[in-house]
């Protein structure tokens, strides 16, 4: 059975779960779950096979980075590696959202003229909220065309709270509902 490192470490936005496996984050999970019964578990298990955990202090240097983004320095969460599994359509997707820089947005439909699918709104839209590894690879970048905040598994407070830690500015309804920036 294959062992995944895991780490749960605190957060402004609470605690977050980081699987790791052989230097390189596979998961998150941005409720600190690290339930079998998770959407990031069931993915792991259905690309890895069945998987146990042990505990790491920094699985794969995530919690590292994930400090240093919380402390302002954008570029930390881009410096992670990432081992990523999915589709084709999937990984062009989680690939072009780490062109999206810190404090701006894209919408679905850039998303998908982004990878030369430009009537693939939907699909980029799934593909988008099935993201194994939210936060580095940055899915709540991406908002509805009419700039109002739109999906995010980790919930719309959350994902607001992220964009303005980040200074995204144009969205909609970024404060309302959103996280304190406490």
């Amino acid at each position: 059975m294959m062992i995944l490192d895991l780490t749960v470490t605190p957060t402004a936005i609470g605690p977050i779960a980081l699987h790791a496996l052989d230097g390189a984050l596979v998961g998150v999970t941005l409720d600190g779950s690290t339930s079998a019964d998770s959407g990031v578990a069931r993915h792991l298990t259905r690309h890895l096979g069945a998987f146990t955990t042990r505990s790491h202090a920094d699985a794969a240097g995530a919690a590292t980075r994930l400090a240093r983004y919380f402390g302002g320095d954008w570029s930390a969460l881009h410096e992670q590696s990432v081992a990523l599994h999915g589709t084709e359509f999937q990984l062009q997707i989680w690939n072009a959202l780490r062109l999206i820089p810190a404090g701006t947005t894209w919408t679905y439909s850039q998303l998908a003229a982004r990878i030369g699918r430009p009537t693939a709104v939907r699909a980029a839209g799934a593909a988008n909220g099935a993201n194994p590894v939210s936060l580095f690879m940055p899915c709540h970048r991406v908002i509805a065309a009419d700039g109002t905040l739109w999906g995010y598994g980790g919930g719309l407070p959350r994902k607001a709270w992220l964009l303005r830690h980040e200074g995204a500015t144009g969205v909609v309804n970024l404060a309302q509902g959103a996280l304190p920036l406490t």
